[in-house]
């Protein structure tokens, strides 16, 4: 099976938007795919497009031969994790109170049962 990586149209007319792909290149390119690594949007200003570099490195090494657009997308991507410009940490002080509020009530509210623990590790030895 021959696999590649490429981009399938998605959106409305007039406003396209694309997911990258990998797919066996037998099928039409709005067929049946294996998995989405990423999305490109040429409409958007600034950084308009997203890709999984690990999973790009997985199908690579497989075999998957991406194109000439998936391969312009990927060493974009590769120059701009390689200079941190792409963080996906949010600084605490951008989280809302409520979010840290909620987040901690649903920690608090999950009781741990010690006893239960113990009896069913002794009836999985015995």
């Amino acid at each position: 099976m021959a696999v590649k990586m490429r981009l399938r149209r998605m959106g409305s007319k007039n406003a396209p938007f694309y997911r990258v792909v990998v797919q066996d290149s037998r099928r039409a390119p709005t067929g049946r795919f294996i998995e989405t690594i990423g999305w490109y949007d040429p409409k958007q200003d600034g950084t308009n497009f997203s890709l999984n570099i690990e999973r790009i490195d997985y199908w690579v090494s497989k075999g998957a031969q991406p194109s000439e657009t998936v391969n312009s997308l990927i060493k974009k991507a590769k120059t701009v994790s390689g200079n941190n410009s792409i963080s996906a940490s949010i600084p605490e002080k951008e989280i809302p109170q409520e979010v840290i509020i909620e987040e901690t009530n649903e920690d608090e509210e999950v009781p741990v049962n010690e006893e239960n623990n113990e009896a069913s590790e002794s009836s999985e030895e015995g």
